[in-house]
């Protein structure tokens, strides 16, 4: 396989050294080698010029381009907009992802109203001493999955214990199959068909992007320039959703657009 070849995993680094997450994403890595080649391109939040979000809703109503901070944000949306695929990794800090970590999310919030990764694949990865690796996979699950990403794969470490050996198996375990199944997604360009909370929250955001011209304007054309209003929409992509699902996400719809009407 040549050099042009190569995949580039823009690995999303919420850790603040190099420790256990940083390990298992090199032996995740090493991994996927014996599949097809990639390339792991590291960023470190712990570098990275991200100011914390102010709360402003400037980048809501007039884009991102607005935003009163001028950092790296707009470097790094290129940078995931360029990646063949996207590995978000964290340590559990507080039972939840890094500071580091939240900062990048909050950074971002206009990723959840205009959503825009579909052609891209996500991998989560976790590692913790003990617990709250349940808690930080949902959360990374919940924001790539409404950013738009397809999330092909997630894996915990724990990395405390009495038996380092018997643990050190168990991560090899994981991250082998990890990779398998990461390096498998990565030569699809089928999707999975949404769930029905995805189906909900298209539906709901689209209650709610459809009234408001005059409060989130550039919201409101980004949803409107994509096709996501028409009647027929049933979900950002198109791929086959579930009947029943649709059913369930106009419902919700046409209680979301009455409250924003109201509103």
């Amino acid at each position: 396989m040549t050099e042009e070849e190569h995949l580039n995993i823009l690995v999303i680094m919420g850790s603040p050294r190099k420790g256990n997450t940083f390990q298992a994403c090199e032996v995740l890595r090493d991994k996927m080698q014996e599949y097809q080649a990639v390339d792991f391109e590291y960023l470190w939040l712990k570098d990275a010029a991200l100011q914390p979000c102010r709360g402003c809703l400037s980048c809501f109503s007039k884009g991102e381009e607005k935003c009163p901070l001028h950092d790296d944000a707009l470097a790094i949306q290129d940078k995931l907009m360029g990646a063949d695929a996207v590995l978000f990794a964290s340590p559990v800090y507080g039972m939840n992802v890094t500071g580091l970590m939240k900062i990048f999310v909050d950074r971002f919030s206009y990723f959840f109203h205009r959503p825009r990764f579909f052609d891209k694949k996500a991998f989560l990865l976790t590692t913790t001493g003990f617990m709250g690796h349940k808690d930080v996979l949902k959360y990374m699950e919940m924001f790539t999955g409404i950013w738009g990403f397809d999330v092909a794969g997630r894996a915990a470490i724990i990395t405390e214990g009495d038996n380092h050996e018997i643990l050190k198996k168990k991560s090899d375990a994981i991250l082998e199959k990890a990779a398998k199944k990461f390096s498998s997604s990565l030569t699809s360009n089928k999707r999975k068909r949404p769930g029905l909370m995805n189906v909900i929250i298209f539906h709901g955001q689209k209650g709610a992007m459809s009234q408001v011209i005059d409060e989130s304007p550039y919201d409101y054309h980004y949803w409107k320039e994509k096709g996501w209003l028409s009647p027929g929409t049933h979900y950002f992509t198109d791929v086959s959703v579930n009947p029943v699902y649709v059913m369930i996400g106009m419902i919700v719809e046409k209680i979301v657009t009455r409250k924003m009407r109201k509103i």
